[in-house]
Formats: structure tokens, sequence, C-alpha cells
């Protein structure tokens, strides 16, 4: 029977389950109290400058292509990809990189010339890395998270012990060498978890990123965004931009509708693709599933200080994407989830995606994005964006070997307190909540409102987790559930 569904936000787990919703036959709105789609990725123009102000990592292509096949579509119907050689570079030091190639075998001859006997010691930890990815992106991570019996399967009863044991504990039995270490532990930091906390089963992404590559969207991951929403309009949704939602409306502990600018919308099912902490506000106390305790409880991923930089001149000795890991990585680490307060020495990661799009900037220029992980919840003030928007420009110029702060026309900078303005998230946070072992499926907060009939919930705070292809992933699986509810 066809119903009308509310969904609220326009991020990707809200758009993808638009598009599910709309397949079914069902009328669908999707409302973004922003004026341009895709939440946190959104994009930015300025003086013929073009960023991405969220997401700009393109992995796990094989689940992008999987949601476009559930609509007999195709990515490159919708949009082109270009895998980036050398994926990305690590910076250490002073004339002290890494970088890492499109292929394994190029990146186990890099690992092999660092540390005698890494290379083969590579080759067997992608092949296991590969079989967790097998079972958790083909199966597990397509599961709605209502039970525990969801993890167990005979695949996941042999690996048992990496449920117990960490990724940073596996990573160190086998290699030695501290750079080669933080390269391999850095794709979980995508979790938003410390490899320390992160079971070691989710050595999956290091296959996500050696096995499978680094890719960009060719002009940028707002062509993902862009293209799910045309597949969305074709298939009749309705996309209401500068519609903020002022509650959600509950009779008889079922969700009828919704409230936009003072005015009543009826719907017969209401999902919430924004910040799901904020959308429990949205309802009166008793209809709230989690309490302040249970949220301020949680483990959440990191907020992040973000600049937008637009540059004269074209920048040297640097790739698309840049990790500078020169400082204590363990420190930082802390900084955010043990002690959390600013980090007196950030690692940060740098993006010019001008290098690979000609169109991100204009000609014999860049565009640049950089990015400090931060604790969630601690001060921000324009004071210390600009103190560490220094700190990192100096590093940077020393460890690439170049001038460029004078080079500079505009910056902007996003950071929590922007993060709470824009995308009302919880404590500022940028990635949603941590995937340790007790914030995994069914352990984290439910795609289905446990107090209040025909409400659902979408994106990073629920399951699969963070992250661009587990948004897919939850948009796909909360529509599977309201589907079912009709069939009940």
């Amino acid at each position: 029977m066809k119903k009308t569904v509310a969904i609220i936000g326009s991020g990707f787990s809200a758009l993808a389950a638009s598009c599910y919703l709309a397949q079914q036959g069902n009328t669908v709105t999707v409302y973004e109290k922003n004026d341009t789609i895709g939440g946190r990725a959104r994009q930015f123009k300025k003086e013929g400058f073009t960023f991405d102000m969220g997401p700009s990592w393109y992995w796990m292509p094989d689940v992008f292509e999987r949601f476009f096949q559930d609509f007999n579509k195709k990515t490159s119907h919708y949009y082109e990809l270009i895998k980036l050689n050398p994926a990305y570079r690590v910076y250490f030091g002073v004339d002290d990189f890494i970088s890492i190639d499109d292929n394994l075998e190029e990146i186990k001859n890099t690992f092999e010339n660092i540390e005698k006997g890494s290379g083969p010691k590579l080759e067997a930890f992608i092949k296991q890395a590969k079989s967790n990815y097998d079972i958790a992106i083909k199966e597990l991570v397509y599961r709605p998270g209502v039970s525990p019996l969801e993890l167990i399967t005979p695949e996941t009863t042999l690996k048992l012990n990496q449920f117990f044991s960490t990724v940073s504990h596996d990573i160190r039995k086998k290699f030695k060498n501290e750079r080669l270490i933080q390269i391999l532990e850095f794709p979980v930091l995508f979790l938003g978890a410390k490899p320390t906390k992160t079971p070691s089963f989710y050595n999956f992404m290091n296959y996500a990123d050696f096995g499978l590559g680094t890719w960009h969207p060719k002009t940028g991951m707002f062509d993902v965004v862009r293209g799910i929403e045309n597949l969305a309009l074709e298939l009749g949704v309705t996309i209401k931009t500068n519609s903020a939602i002022e509650k959600i409306i509950v009779e008889n502990k079922t969700a009828t509708g919704i409230v936009m600018d003072g005015k009543t919308i009826h719907a017969d099912i209401v999902l919430s693709g924004a910040d799901y902490h904020h959308s429990e506000t949205l309802l009166d106390h008793e209809h709230r599933a989690y309490s302040e305790k249970y949220w301020s409880s949680r483990v959440f991923a990191p907020s992040s200080l973000l600049f937008f930089v637009g540059f004269d001149k074209k920048i040297e000795n640097i790739s698309h994407h840049a990790l500078f890991f020169d400082v204590d990585f363990n420190q930082h680490a802390a900084d955010i989830y043990d002690n959390p307060k600013w980090p007196d020495a950030p690692l940060f990661y740098a993006n010019f995606p001008s290098k690979t799009d000609e169109t991100a900037a204009p000609k014999g220029m860049e565009s640049g994005f950089f990015l400090i992980p931060l604790a969630p919840g601690i001060e921000d003030s324009e004071e210390l964006r600009e103190e560490y928007f220094a700190k990192i420009m100096t590093r940077f110029e020393l460890l690439t070997g170049q001038n460029i702060k004078n080079n500079i026309i505009f910056k902007r900078s996003f950071c929590k307190n922007d993060f709470v303005t824009d995308y009302n998230a919880y404590k500022g946070n940028a990635y949603g909540m941590a995937n340790t072992l007790l914030q995994t499926a069914f352990l984290r907060p439910k795609l289905k409102s446990k107090k209040v009939r025909n409400l659902y919930f979408t994106g990073q705070l629920t399951v699969p987790g963070p992250g661009v292809p587990p948004a897919l992933i939850s948009g796909k699986l909360v529509a599977e559930l309201i589907q079912k509810s009709f069939r009940s």
C-alpha cells in the first residue's frame, strides 16, 4: 500500500533511503534545513574555487556500485571515477614521506624496501583483510542491527578471536617499523576510534585501502551527491531545501507528521537522517528512546577543524591526498579520546582536489582543504582556529620545502560550533559514533524507534556506522525495515 514518507535531512543515508522508498512506490519528500543538499557532503564555491565540505575519500567503490545496481543503474550513468596514483602520501619529516601506490604489488615493494620481510607479511595481512571485507561488507553490514544473532555465521565464528583483539595489537605483532605501523593503523580512523580500541576484525579497512584503492569522482565527491539526487528525482522524490523541521508529531504513540514553519505536514512514515540525538529532541520527552545520560556515555568519533583555502599558485611536492604524521600519533589520539583538549602538536590531513580536477581552481591556482581531528565538545573560537592554522601552515611549508602563506587568496574555517549550527551535530562531532566493540551492530542506536510507531532513523549514529559507504547501506536497511512494517 502506498505511503507518504517525510525524510528529515539530505545526507547520503537520507538520499539513499529516499531512492529505495520511492522505488517501493511511496510518495517521498526530503526536507533539508540548509540551502543546499548533501548534509556534511555539501559543496562550497568561492572566487572560482570549489571544495567538498566533508567527505573527500572515495573508498569501497563496490558499495557504490551495489547501490546503483539496486536500481538497474551504474555509477557511470551519474559520474566518472578516476583512480588516484599515488593514492596518498604520508609525511613523517623533512624529506621523509611514503607514497602509497595504486596497486598492492607496488605497495609491497615499498614496505619491503623500508622493513625487510614486510612485503610477504603485508600480502598475508591483506589476504586476511580481504576475507574480513568479504564477510563484513558483502554480508554483515547489510543486516539491520536488530539482534546479536545477525553477527553469528559460520564465517564469523571462525574469526571470533578478532573481535577481542585490536587492530593495533595485530598490526604490531607483524610489523616493527613505526612508519609502516602508522600507515596500517590509519584506515580505521575512518571508523572514528583509536586503533587500540578497534576490534581487529575491522582490518578489512586495510583491504579497502590497499586492495580496492583510492578513487576520486571527476569533479569531487559532490558528484556522488548530485548523482543520487538525480536518481531520486527520476524515481519521483521531492526535495525541499531551506526546510528546517521543528517537531515530529506523535499521536497515540504513532508518528503522524512533522512541523515546519509552524505548519503541520502529514506523513504515514517519518524518517530522520539528521543527527540522531537532535532528531529525538524533536520529540516530547516521553517519546525519546535514549536519555541524555545515554548520549553522554557514548564514544563519539572526532570533530574537526577544517580550512578551505584558495592559493594563487600551484603547490609543489604534494599529492592529491596527504597525511602529516610528523608528530606523536598516540599523543594526538589521547588528546581526542582520553583527556579531550586541543592538541599541542596536531596531526593533520591535506587535500588538493585541483591536482586531479582542473575545475576545482582557476588556471594556475590551487584549492586546498586542511583537516585537524579534534575531540568533540571542546571549546571553539576564532582565536584557536587562527592559532592552529598558523601551526599547520608552518609545518606544511617546512615538510614540503616551499613558501605558501603569502599565496593565500582566501580561507574559510569550519569547526565544532559550525557542525552544531549547520548539522545539529551532537557535541559538534564530524563522523558520528565510533565503531568500538560495544558500539557495533545491534549495540548502536536502532533504525526503528523503540517507543514510537512509524518513526525511523538512518545515518552515522545508527547502523552500520560512520563513513559514506555505510551511510548508503544505512539508507537501504531502514527502507527495508519500513517496507517490512507495511506487510506486518
